[in-house]
């Protein structure tokens, strides 16, 4: 049988980075691990962007403003470095409306209460008269990867209005260095050192679960997919109702004492509950669907992926 990874651990945690270790690997483990991973952080993970921007005085990204510094494109590329956190997936419209002498960073834009910007320090422009008035609206939105203007042809915009093209992943840089060390009497086991960046959306640990419950649901999707039936045996026949019954009560006390964080929930779904004050599956199942709906950040596809990680574990919510 190939041993599983014996050891994990943070080398080195600064701001937004951090270093992981996987020791123990079967040979070539570390590689194809590695890659794997890379692959679903880089790709995979939801996040947001700014999709649409509409500055008024500018018809077109080609167009300068009276009395800003950046011209539109600089203006745009300033924009697209801002890193949203929204509540839930639906798209959220954010405003600027700035007049004087000044220099306008992320803090400037006027966001509603669930709306908050990971960076607010990033410079956007730098009006230079007291005439200056700079104003736009930005369309936010979540998605997961890269999507050019030309794949999201189906919007449809007003005039003055640009779009943008999108890049929602949370994590910007993946780096990984694979060496091997001396398990037992070998000295060909894998050990993984793992750099991850993230837009600070997210934190490095939080990127790394997620990916790693993105492999798990494909592997286990196309395994299940292949097993044999299996045909039921006579003892299991003739199994009383009240053993069967036992066995299930006893599968969901298991289950009720589970922590959130172990339903493999998003990390924004899993954040919302937790700030809502449910930490356990049996706090969660004491919640009605109206009740969980009124927690802060909560949306109906933040619902169905409740129901759908409660539906696993052969729960549901109240009604």
């Amino acid at each position: 049988m190939i041993p599983l990874p014996s050891s994990f651990k943070i080398i080195s945690r600064e701001g937004n980075q951090a270093v992981f270790e996987i020791g123990g690997l079967y040979p070539g483990y570390g590689l194809t691990v590695a890659n794997s991973l890379r692959r679903v952080l880089l790709s995979s993970l939801s996040g947001t962007a700014i999709t649409k921007v509409h500055i008024e005085g500018a018809p077109h990204e080609f167009s300068t403003i009276s009395h800003v510094k950046e011209d539109v494109i600089q203006i745009l590329l300033n924009l697209k470095k801002l890193k949203f956190i929204l509540p839930d997936e639906q798209p959220q419209q954010v405003s600027l409306e700035a007049k004087g002498e000044k220099k306008i960073t992320g803090a400037d834009f006027n966001l509603s209460p669930q709306v908050k910007i990971a960076n607010p320090s990033q410079h956007i422009a730098t009006l230079t008269s007291s005439k200056a008035n700079l104003v736009m609206t930005l369309t936010v939105e979540s998605g997961t990867g890269y999507q050019s203007v030309e794949q999201r042809q189906s919007e449809k915009s007003v005039v003055g209005e640009m779009l943008l093209d999108a890049n929602f992943s949370p994590v910007e840089r993946v780096s990984y260095r694979v060496e091997n060390m001396r398990v037992g009497d070998r000295t060909d086991f894998n050990r993984i050192c793992l750099t991850i960046e993230t837009n600070g959306v997210i934190s490095p640990e939080e990127a790394l679960i997620n990916s790693c419950l993105r492999l798990k649901e494909h592997f286990e999707l196309i395994s299940q997919s292949f097993q044999p039936e299996k045909k039921p045996k006579a003892a299991a026949k003739k199994e009383s109702k009240k053993e069967s019954q036992k066995s299930d009560n006893k599968k969901e006390a298991t289950a009720k004492k589970m922590k959130i964080e172990e339903l493999g929930l998003s990390a924004r779904v899993a954040s919302s509950l937790e700030e809502g004050g449910i930490k356990t599956v049996a706090g969660l199942l004491t919640k009605s669907v109206d009740k969980i709906l009124e927690i802060p950040g909560m949306g109906d596809k933040g619902l169905d992926e409740i129901k759908k990680a409660l539906k696993k574990l052969d729960l549901k919510l109240k009604e």
